[in-house]
């Protein structure tokens, strides 16, 4: 399945059916935020906190005390982190750009909500986009990751430049012309 994910052209563009959809969903979520007059995450936050209690909580212990103790007295932060997020996520799974990063940020958003005890979507997208980061760069070939990646990898990265050292110097030859 692996192998099928990161290779096959069938799966190419049923990755790419897929990323469309979710990031339809989350430019909408980001959109609406970003446009709505003004996005505060300090109530949602709060209604986590209040699942954090019982006999069953839907929130656990540990996520509760990062909502308290840092995520609340940092609502701010994250009133604009979270709208950004979920705008910068939708582009970057629409235009197929950074594909792997954009999907994997997904997932750390919507687990976030999982934790904070909303479930909605947030499993469907999960697994939907697992299958984009195992995939990899099969999921961004029919879109921009097709240049980007490849243009990264040889004039910034520099995986593509042979007998370069780490600072680009070519190593000195011996008389043999080896190096």
């Amino acid at each position: 399945m692996n192998n099928w994910l990161r290779t096959n052209k069938v799966a190419m563009w049923l990755l790419t059916a897929l990323r469309v959809y979710i990031g339809i969903k989350w430019i909408e979520g980001g959109w609406g935020k970003l446009t709505g007059g003004g996005f505060d995450a300090s109530g949602f936050m709060q209604g986590a906190l209040a699942q954090a209690g019982g006999d069953h909580p839907a929130v656990q212990p540990l996520w509760a005390n990062f909502l308290e103790h840092f995520a609340l007295p940092n609502v701010g932060l994250f009133n604009v982190l979270v709208p950004i997020g979920e705008f910068a996520v939708g582009l970057g799974l629409i235009l197929g750009t950074f594909t792997t990063f954009a999907a994997l940020m997904g997932m750390v958003m919507n687990f976030a909500f999982l934790f904070s005890g909303t479930v909605s979507t947030n499993p469907y997208l999960i697994i939907a986009e697992i299958l984009i980061v195992v995939a990899a760069l099969n999921a961004g070939k029919i879109g921009l990751d097709r240049w980007v990646i490849p243009y990264l990898r040889a004039h910034v990265w520099g995986r593509n430049k042979k007998n370069q050292d780490v600072v680009g110097n070519t190593p000195q030859q011996n008389k043999f012309g080896a190096a």
